[in-house]
């Protein structure tokens, strides 16, 4: 018998056989911070929401970490902290918790997470940042993964993975149905870079003006239309003009 593909279409009913375990890469597990934490004795925040963390000791219900970002060191509550493991599986956040996760600054359209289902056992939420347009407010959407009894994962019955690795892995090339396709895991203080998080902003250069080349009309030419584009704005317009009328009877090369 051949080796079952990775995506496989069917109807769920005919999905009889387990998976042969699929062990994903990237498999590290982090610590990060759920909540702004106070330095008390200090200005500023020991730890910010989405904070990597280095687990000092753990008592059970409470550890000792240390922020990555701050350097600052905190005896806080276990439930303060969240586990993420293959850089997007964020264990034991709600709903609401990966919507403020998601909204952080740095994220970008298209950045994601899953986490467990708060409401059925063994399933998982995919969570989605959709930036539409900068003067509108920010939207996380929200697909259930439902898990099939030989392992497999699904989010629409019409295609399922063998394992949350592989169904990233297609929704990442593809929306395929999704309000847009994954881009990124959510950006994680301390361990990603904020520069290639942001968007790199759009500049524009002018044209090189070359003086010598340019006539009286050219300069004082005014903008007849907002298409009509000029090669000197209104202050060094006006700037020349002064100049021109404290130097008048002086010999000058301006063309006329």
């Amino acid at each position: 018998m051949g080796n079952c593909p990775i995506r496989f279409q069917s109807n769920l009913t005919i999905l009889e056989n387990a998976a042969e375990p699929v062990t994903p890469p990237h498999q590290d597990s982090m610590v990060i911070s759920l909540y702004n934490y106070p330095s008390f004795g200090h200005t500023g925040l020991a730890m910010c929401i989405g904070e990597l963390l280095t687990i000092l000791s753990d008592d059970g219900d409470f550890m000792t970490v240390r922020s990555t970002v701050t350097g600052c060191e905190s005896y806080i509550p276990t439930s303060y902290t969240a586990k993420v493991t293959n850089r997007w599986l964020f264990m034991g956040i709600s709903r609401y918790k990966a919507i403020e996760l998601l909204m952080q600054p740095y994220n970008q359209h298209g950045t994601f997470l899953i986490r467990e289902s708060e409401t059925i056992r063994d399933c998982y939420s995919l969570s989605i940042l959709k930036r539409t347009n900068p003067s509108c407010l920010d939207s996380v959407k929200h697909y259930r993964i439902s898990c099939l009894p030989n392992g497999w994962f699904y989010i629409s019955p019409r295609l399922t993975f063998p394992s949350l690795h592989h169904l990233v892995e297609h929704y990442s090339e593809s929306a395929d149905g999704l309000c847009c396709r994954l881009t990124r895991p959510c950006f994680i203080q301390g361990l990603d870079n904020a520069t290639e998080a942001r968007p790199t902003p759009t500049t524009v250069r002018r044209p090189t003006i070359n003086w010598k080349d340019i006539s009286r009309s050219v300069i004082f030419r005014r903008k007849r239309t907002e298409l009509d584009q000029s090669l000197v704005s209104e202050g060094l317009r006006e700037a020349i003009t002064s100049y021109l009328q404290m130097t008048e009877g002086s010999d000058h090369t301006w063309d006329t």
